[in-house]
C-alpha cells in the first residue's frame, strides 16, 4: 500500500504546469487521487485492527489512522477540484502529502512496537526457562524444562531473525547477529554442562562451566534487549562500546575535522576537537604498541607517527590561528599545504597500522594449528588422569588464548566496516569467556576420566573453541582484503570524463532490489517533498506581481537545478529515472554537494547587501548551516565500502544527507526571496566574485557519469570546498 500510494503522490507532486489541461489529464488526476485515498483507506484498516487488540497502543493507532484517513481525503477533493490551471499551485498538495507520510509513518511506527513487544515477551520467556534449568535437581526434571526451553528458544530465533533483516542500521545489524550466534552455540554447550553437574554436583569445575553458559547466555538476551530498544535498556541509556571506538573511526574523525578547516574559523571549539581527535588516536594506538606480539620496530614506527600527527596538527593550528586574526576568512595555499599534511601524516599512520595488524594474522594458521596441538595434549592428559600435566597445558592453553585475543583487538581496531568491527569485538569476548573453559572441563574429566558425560562436556567446549578460532580466520580474511583496496581518488571539483585522470580500476556498481528500495522510500519521498517545495517556493516569487525574482538569477537557477538533481535521485530510490546503479548515485550526489557548494556562495554574496535586521540574521543563521551539510554529504559519498550491506548502508546515508541539506537550502533560497522583495534587492547581479550573474555559467550535473545533457556537467572553474 505504501509502496502504491508513494507513486501517485509522486506523480502528483511532480506533475508540471499546462497552459491548457485537456479533460482527459484531469480524469487521470482525478483518478490519481481516487487510488490514494482508497489506498490510505486500506492500509489504516489493518492498522486500526491491530490496535484493537493493544490497549495501550489503541487511541495513538485510532488517532494516526483518523490523520491519514483525513490526509488522503484532501487529496482526493484537491485532484477532483482540478481546473483548468490543474495543479500551478501546488502548495495544498505538498502539505497534504507530508501530513499524510506523517501519518502512516505514525501507524507504521506503532505496528514496529508491537513487533518490538512479541520479540521482548519471546525473550523474557527464555530468560524464565533458563532460571528454571538453572533450578532443576533430577534428569527427569531437567529433561522436561529443557524440552520447553527448546521450543521457546526457536520463537525467540524466528523474531529476532526477522528484526536482524529489519534493520537498517550496521551496527546494530551486526550485534543482533553476534547475540543470536551466541545462543545457537550456547545450547549445546548448556545441555553438556548442565548433565555434567547433574552427574557429578559436587564438581566446582563442573559448576563453572555451566555458570559460565548461563551467564553468557544471559549477556545475550541482554544485548538483544539493548539493540531492540536501541541503546535504552531498564530505562537507562547506555553507552554503546561498540559506536566507533576504534582507531579507524578516530583516525576517520580526525581526517573530517581537518577538512573542515577549509570552510571555517579554526575556532577554539574547532582547536579542542582537533586536539582531542589526536589524542583518542594515540590512546588507541597503544593497544598496538603494548601488545607483547608487535615487532619493536612497528611499535617505534607507530609512536613516531603519532608525532608527526600531532606536529602536523601544530602547524594546522598556527596557519589557523593566522586566518582568524584576519577580518575576512579566505583559505589560502598555506592552508591547504598544512591540511594536506595532516591528512598525509594519518594516511601513514593508518597505513602503518594495518602493516602491523597484517604480520600478526599471517601467523594465524600457525597460531591455530598450535592450539589444536594444545587441545589434544591437553585432552590426553586429563583422560591419562596426569594432574601436573594437565595443569601445565592449561597454562600453555591460556597463553594461547591471550595472543589470540590480541590480534582479534587489533583486527577490531583497522576494520573499516561496522560489521566487521563487531564481529572482532564479539568473537573477541567469546575468546575470553570460553576460552578458559576449555581447561576447566579439562579438569573435570581428570578428577573423573571414566566419565561419558565429563568427556562430552570437553568435547562441546572444544568444538567451540574451533569455531571461534574459524571466526577469527574469516574475520582476517575479511579486514585484510578490505585494508588491500585502494583509497578512492578523490577530487576537490569533480572530473569530467576524460580530464584529470580517472581510477584504473572502476568501482563495482550495483543496482537496489526492490526489497532495498522499500527501506528507503520514506527518506525518498521526504526528498522529494522538499524539492518540490522548493520549486513551487521558486514559481510563486517568479509570478509575484511586482516581478522582483527573475528567473535568470543564478540563486534561481541553482536552486531549480538542485531541485532537478533530487528528484533524479529520488527516481532512483523507486528504480527509475536516469541514475541505475548506486556509482550513479554517488556521483550524482557529489555534483549536488558542489552545487550547493556554489549556491552558498552566491547567497553570501547577496547577503551582504541586505540591510542589517532580523531578516538578515535569520538568513546568515541558515546559511551558515549550508556548510556543515554539504561536508557531511561529501564525507559519506566519498567513504568505501565492501559488500552489498555496507553499500546499501551507505545508499541509505546518501539520501538522507541529501534530503537534510536541500531541507536548508529550500530555506535559505526562500529567505533570500523574502529579503529580495522586502528591500527591493536585485538577484541577477549576483555571482561568484561578485562578477555577474551565472547566466553564463553552466548549471550543475543533474545526471551522474558526467552527462551533459539538460542540466549537465558542472563548471570546473569554480573551486570546490
Amino acid at each position: 500500500m505504501t509502496d502504491l500510494c508513494d507513486r501517485q503522490i509522486s506523480t502528483l507532486i511532480s506533475h508540471r504546469e499546462r497552459t491548457i489541461c485537456s479533460q482527459r489529464t484531469l480524469r487521470a488526476i482525478a483518478r490519481v487521487g481516487q487510488a490514494v485515498n482508497v489506498a490510505v483507506d486500506r492500509f489504516v484498516t489493518v492498522g486500526e485492527s491491530i490496535a484493537s487488540d493493544i490497549p495501550e497502543l489503541r487511541d495513538d493507532m485510532y488517532r494516526a489512522c483518523n490523520q491519514a484517513r483525513a490526509a488522503g481525503s484532501t487529496i482526493e477533493k484537491l485532484c477532483d477540484s482540478a481546473s483548468e490551471d490543474c495543479l500551478r499551485e501546488r502548495t495544498a498538495v505538498i502539505q497534504a502529502a507530508k501530513s499524510l507520510l506523517t501519518s502512516v509513518t505514525r501507524v507504521l511506527l506503532l505496528a514496529d512496537v508491537v513487533v518490538v513487544k512479541q520479540l521482548l515477551l519471546a525473550k523474557d520467556k527464555v530468560v524464565r526457562s533458563l532460571g528454571r534449568i538453572e533450578g532443576v535437581s533430577n534428569f527427569t526434571e531437567f529433561v522436561k524444562s529443557f524440552s520447553h526451553f527448546g521450543t521457546e528458544m526457536i520463537e525467540l530465533a524466528h523474531f529476532t531473525g526477522d528484526r536482524q533483516n529489519d534493520m537498517k542500521d550496521e551496527r546494530r545489524r551486526a550485534q543482533m547477529a553476534a547475540a543470536r550466534q551466541v545462543l545457537e552455540r550456547s545450547t549445546i554447550l548448556l545441555l553438556t554442562s548442565s548433565k555434567t553437574c547433574l552427574r557429578h554436583p559436587d564438581s566446582t569445575t563442573c559448576r563453572e562451566n555451566r555458570d559460565t553458559v548461563f551467564c553468557q547466555m544471559r549477556r545475550a538476551m541482554d544485548l538483544i534487549h539493548f539493540v531492540v530498544k536501541d541503546g535504552v535498556f531498564e530505562g537507562e541509556d547506555i553507552d554503546d562500546w561498540d559506536a566507533g571506538k576504534t582507531i579507524h573511526s578516530a583516525i576517520k574523525q580526525f581526517e573530517s575535522l581537518v577538512e573542515m578547516s577549509r570552510l571555517s574559523f579554526v575556532q577554539s571549539q574547532t582547536k579542542d576537537s582537533l586536539t582531542a581527535a589526536v589524542e583518542s588516536i594515540c590512546e588507541r594506538t597503544q593497544d598496538f604498541t603494548d601488545s607483547a606480539y608487535t615487532t619493536h620496530e612497528h611499535r617505534e614506527n607507530i609512536l613516531l607517527l603519532c608525532d608527526k600527527v600531532k606536529m602536523e596538527l601544530n602547524s594546522l593550528l598556527r596557519v589557523g590561528i593566522t586566518l582568524d586574526q584576519t577580518e575576512g576568512y579566505s583559505p589560502t595555499e598555506e592552508l591547504e599545504c598544512a591540511v594536506q599534511n595532516c591528512l598525509a601524516a594519518a594516511r601513514e599512520l593508518r597505513n602503518q597500522l594495518y602493516v602491523t595488524t597484517r604480520e600478526q594474522t599471517m601467523d594465524m594458521q600457525s597460531v591455530a594449528k598450535t592450539g589444536n596441538q594444545l587441545i589434544n595434549s591437553l585432552t590426553n592428559a586429563a583422560i591419562a588422569c596426569d594432574e601436573i600435566r594437565t595443569q601445565h597445558h592449561s597454562l600453555c592453553f591460556n597463553q594461547h588464548i591471550e595472543h589470540v585475543v590480541e590480534v582479534c583487538k587489533l583486527l577490531r581496531h583497522i576494520a573499516k566496516t561496522e560489521t566487521l568491527q563487531v564481529a572482532a569485538r564479539y568473537t573477541e569476548i567469546n575468546l575470553r569467556i570460553y576460552g578458559p573453559q576449555v581447561p576447566v572441563a579439562a579438569v573435570t574429566l581428570n578428577q573423573h576420566p571414566t566419565s561419558k558425560v565429563a568427556k562430552e562436556n570437553l568435547e562441546v567446549f572444544c568444538d567451540m573453541w574451533q569455531q571461534l578460532m574459524n571466526d577469527i580466520m574469516s574475520i582476517c580474511k575479511d579486514v585484510i582484503e578490505a585494508g588491500q583496496q585502494p583509497e578512492k581518488q578523490m577530487y576537490l571539483s569533480l572530473p569530467r570524463p576524460g580530464k584529470h585522470g580517472t581510477t584504473s580500476k572502476p568501482l563495482k556498481s550495483v543496482r537496489l532490489d526492490v526489497d532495498e528500495q522499500e527501506k528507503i522510500a520514506k527518506t525518498g519521498l521526504e526528498m522529494k517533498l522538499a524539492s518540490s517545495e522548493m520549486e513551487a517556493e521558486t514559481e510563486r516569487w517568479q509570478d509575484a506581481p511586482n516581478g522582483a525574482i527573475d528567473e535568470n538569477s543564478d540563486i534561481v537557477k541553482r536552486a531549480k537545478n538542485m531541485s532537478r538533481m533530487a528528484f533524479s535521485m529520488y527516481q532512483f530510490t523507486k528504480g527509475s529515472g536516469t541514475l541505475k546503479t548506486t556509482q550513479d548515485l554517488f556521483t550524482q550526489a557529489e555534483y549536488f554537494a558542489e552545487e550547493a557548494n556554489r549556491l552558498y556562495k552566491i547567497v553570501r554574496q547577496f547577503s551582504y547587501q541586505v540591510p542589517a535586521g532580523a531578516h538578515k540574521k535569520e538568513l546568515l543563521e541558515q546559511l551558515d548551516k549550508v556548510p556543515t551539510h554539504v561536508q557531511q554529504l561529501q564525507f559519506t559519498v566519498k567513504n568505501p565500502t565492501v559488500g552489498k550491506a555496507a553499500t546499501f548502508t551507505k545508499v541509505d546515508t546518501v539520501i538522507h544527507e541529501t534530503k537534510n541539506l536541500m531541507s536548508v537550502i529550500s530555506k535559505v533560497v526562500t529567505t533570500c526571496f523574502v529579503c529580495a522583495t522586502k528591500y527591493t534587492l536585485d538577484l541577477q547581479g549576483v555571482g561568484w566574485n561578485g562578477s555577474g550573474g551565472g547566466s553564463g555559467r553552466e548549471e550543475g550535473g543533474s545526471r551522474a557519469g558526467g552527462d551533459q545533457s539538460k542540466g549537465g556537467s558542472s563548471s570546473s572553474s569554480d573551486p570546490g570546498i
